[in-house]
């Protein structure tokens, strides 16, 4: 009688198990984020609008704190924080509006006589083009841009679909960011009650330290958006480059996408110079920006933003990559920040006094970096692991 087939763990390879433990950890993992990943999609219409709010909180509570230091009640200093707020806001935009909206038909022209002067330079020119074909196709091109003048300044958002999302998104938007100015501590300390008991002031302390790098990160960015705005919008200026300001705007809010935005939307003004004023004009706009993208690199953000919001570029760009895919332009606006308060709450997580974790970032050199690839001071003897005691030496001797 033959005896039956068992199985032995120990006769598998350690190997073997070791991956195989390994894979089916990893198949867990990846089985969780795709559940949070599809219900992150599923109710993107309520997660964006908070993270919205949750940026915009950052970047005004530091007011509302400090008129509540001054007397003022919470609630009254939430209206009127507000209220300065949106009056601001309204304000600039309707200026860039107007500016954008003058500025167009001086663009259109110059834009035209841009597609003739290359049109004789591509017919008379070293390439011989035929002349027929360049200007019916330069003709189709000017007559397109002429007859959508109008849809580019008031049809833009004509979809009755479109204005009722944008519209229902800012109203949520709004109506969760009083919340937040008002009593978001509050909020946080009743959301984390599901923690278990004996974990639940180490994660309260961990969303104040990701709270407390949104703010720094809000604020930094802000005046790093300013400043790229202000030089930008300078050498367009003073160049004489049309619709100054408005590009300028534009530059303001990419820079809420580092690294990238900012230089995206000045490329748009290195295309608006060149079509207007000539490849030499293109050339200076295109040095302007990249020297004001060094100054903001190398100066304004080491100097503002610290090390305990910095992140490593490699981060920033695959954050804001993976935010573009899953939710459009405003998902790359949200990846660093999330990403930024992440780095904090779990560096605050892990740290053995989480009340200090601060204390740790706070240095002089932002560049240091926190957790250092090799030690400070590397061992140059092989370490012992049982010495032999001073007595027992002697006694050998």
């Amino acid at each position: 009688m033959n005896k039956p087939i068992t199985s032995d763990a120990k006769s598998v390879h350690p190997g073997v198990r070791i991956a195989a433990e390994w894979s089916w950890r990893l198949i867990v993992i990846f089985a969780g984020l795709a559940v949070l990943g599809y219900v992150v999609l599923r109710l993107e219409t309520v997660l964006i609008p908070v993270g919205l709010a949750l940026l915009a909180s950052a970047l005004l509570i530091p007011f509302v704190d400090r008129m509540q230091s001054w007397g003022v009640p919470r609630s009254a200093a939430v209206v009127v924080v507000l209220l300065g707020a949106l009056g601001i806001v309204a304000g600039i935009m309707t200026f860039v509006v107007e500016q954008f909206i003058d500025g167009l038909p001086e663009l259109t022209d110059q834009f035209a006589a841009s597609v003739t002067q290359i049109q004789n330079w591509l017919t008379s020119g070293p390439l011989h083009f035929s002349e027929d074909q360049i200007r019916q196709a330069g003709d189709s091109v000017v007559k397109s841009v002429q007859s959508n003048r109008e849809e580019l300044t008031s049809g833009a958002l004509t979809t009755a679909a479109v204005v009722t999302e944008i519209f229902t998104g800012a109203l949520l938007t709004f109506f969760t960011l009083i919340f937040f100015l008002y009593g978001g501590d509050q909020i946080w300390e009743f959301v984390t009650r599901i923690v278990p008991r004996d974990s639940r002031r180490r994660i309260r302390i961990a969303g104040a330290a990701g709270f407390g790098s949104l703010i720094g990160y809000v604020r930094a960015t802000v005046a790093v958006a300013a400043a790229d705005a202000i030089g930008i919008g300078a050498g367009l200026a003073i160049l004489g480059v049309p619709l100054a300001l408005p590009l300028a705007s534009l530059v303001f809010i990419g820079a809420f996408i580092p690294i990238v935005g900012a230089f995206l939307t000045g490329f748009l003004a290195v295309l608006v110079a060149l079509v207007t004023k000539g490849f030499l004009t293109a050339l200076i706009v295109l040095g302007i920006i990249i020297g004001v993208m060094q100054l903001e690199a190398h100066v304004m953000q080491p100097l503002l933003l610290g090390r305990a919001v910095r992140l490593h570029p490699l981060a920033v760009v695959l954050a804001i990559t993976a935010g573009i895919v899953l939710a459009g332009i405003v998902g790359g606006l949200l990846a660093v920040p999330i990403v930024a308060v992440l780095n904090t709450a779990i560096r605050s997580l892990l740290a053995d006094d989480p009340d200090a974790v601060y204390a740790q970032l706070l240095v002089e050199d932002p560049e240091t970096p926190l957790y250092p690839a090799e030690p400070d001071e590397p061992r140059t003897e092989p370490r012992i692991e049982n010495p032999i005691p001073p007595d027992q030496a002697s006694r050998d001797d």
